[in-house]
């Protein structure tokens, strides 16, 4: 397939693109993702086998706020809440409980969902354009390098996704910490873009996991 070039203004074409179950590579602050609409099985599947990523991994998925993690997790804690006003948008991913509004493929058969709303202007408008959320791992190859520009997704992934929208080179550049909330005290997966001693001061340090 030709893999279409968009840039930060086409985020209507993209949301197109996501609805009719096709495959985007859009920008974050921390590396380049590939999207799929969520809430279609066939086009999360067909994003586990454009980057070759084994099933047993679950996908995070791309949100515009709380109000759409209330659309596919439960029993959401009042710190996630206060993490999103302190952090999102930007570098966490929390791990919350999901609630079954989206195929199983996505958590990889798990009941748990990593949520993050990513800080770029145009990935947020192709959520809202969208209205829903997108399963978004890195725009990779598994086991390659993840993607900190539009050139480098196309070097990997050109000619097996339908678009890539180019918004300009990563100022994290490196992927989002990863905290799970459905565990006490509450434990850092991945260390990321945000640093512990920032989360920390918002929850307060004992409700982290010390490992």
């Amino acid at each position: 397939m030709n893999t279409q070039y968009l840039t930060s203004g086409d985020a209507a074409q993209a949301a197109r693109l996501l609805r009719e179950g096709r495959l985007a590579a859009l920008p974050t602050e921390t590396v380049y993702g590939l999207a799929a609409d969520a809430t279609q099985e066939q086009a999360v599947q067909a994003n586990y086998d454009a980057k070759g990523r084994p099933e047993t991994k679950p996908l995070s998925v791309l949100v515009d706020g709380m109000a759409m993690v209330e659309t596919v997790c439960r029993d959401i804690p009042a710190d996630a809440y206060r993490l999103a006003e302190a952090f999102w948008p930007g570098p966490l991913t929390m791990i919350l409980r999901g609630n079954g509004a989206l195929p199983p493929i996505v958590a990889a058969g798990g009941d748990t969902q990593g949520v993050r709303c990513p800080d770029h202007p145009a990935t947020l408008a192709v959520i809202k354009a969208l209205g829903r959320p997108l399963a978004c791992p890195s725009a990779n190859l598994s086991g390659q390098p993840s993607p900190k520009s539009a050139q480098a997704v196309l070097e990997q992934l050109g000619g097996r996704i339908d678009a890539v929208l180019d918004g300009g080179p990563c100022t994290v550049g490196v992927e989002s910490t990863i905290l799970d909330l459905t565990v006490s005290p509450y434990r850092i997966l991945r260390q990321g873009g945000l640093s512990r001693e920032e989360i920390g001061a918002v929850l307060g340090g004992e409700k982290l996991d010390n490992t």
